[in-house]
């Protein structure tokens, strides 16, 4: 299967699984649960090729040199090569097929080949960090379980981590005056767009915390 569509397949499995699991529990959802979900979901995925990046910082390095000299000799994007290149299932979970997507990315940012950089270190820690508070206020967003003033407080503080987060990246990213090495294409689309779920929905989500925190309730959910 190719690796953009696996890992399509995987974010739309987790996310079905928690929209079905909250309609069939709850009997309602709202399109902020929806996005939210797809949000997490895909937050899951990213974490696990962060952890994937400490893994394999080294093989990284290496295999950044290999995809511009690749790029250098086809004109191709390595990032589009990446995507659509085949990954038997036995492998899905491999690290050494998952650093390719940041040795493609690195193209774009080469922070993402220098463990000395902050957009390095700040997936690291995302990578490590947040999968479990993320997969435990999925879990509250779709079946209930905690009162919504804590879950409100679990969301305000994981939501604005990821807007801060993500913001100074895009600052670290202008600073650095890495966006004259790249067309303005590829700044849109994958400095830009690919980074902006992270800011946006995340914006959604402090949003619903604070509905949930002033409201004592889940309303801002689907009910």
């Amino acid at each position: 299967m190719p690796a953009g569509l696996l890992a399509a397949a995987v974010i739309a499995l987790l996310a079905v699984l928690g929209i079905g699991t909250r309609y069939f529990v709850q009997g309602d959802l709202n399109a902020a649960y929806v996005l939210l979900s797809l949000f997490f979901s895909t937050n899951l995925i990213i974490c696990y090729w962060e952890v994937c990046l400490f893994l394999r910082r080294d093989q990284i390095e290496q295999r950044a040199g290999y995809w511009r000299d690749w790029q250098r000799r086809s004109g191709r994007s390595p990032a589009v090569r990446f995507l659509a290149s085949r990954v038997p299932l036995r492998r899905a979970l491999s690290p050494t097929v998952w650093a390719d997507a940041w040795a493609t990315y690195s193209q774009f940012d080469g922070s993402f080949a220098d463990r000395r950089t902050y957009g390095f270190n700040i997936d690291i820690a995302n990578g490590f960090f947040t999968p479990v508070p993320s997969l435990f206020l999925y879990a509250a967003f779709t079946i209930e379980f905690l009162p919504a003033t804590v879950a409100g407080i679990l969301g305000v503080m994981l939501f604005w981590q990821w807007t801060y987060g993500t913001s100074l990246y895009w600052v670290s990213f202008f600073v650095a005056g890495r966006q004259h090495r790249i067309t303005k294409g590829q700044l849109g689309t994958f400095i830009g767009a690919m980074n902006a779920p992270w800011v946006l929905c995340a914006l959604a989500g402090l949003y619903v915390s604070v509905r949930l925190i002033l409201e004592g309730g889940y309303g801002a959910l689907g009910h």
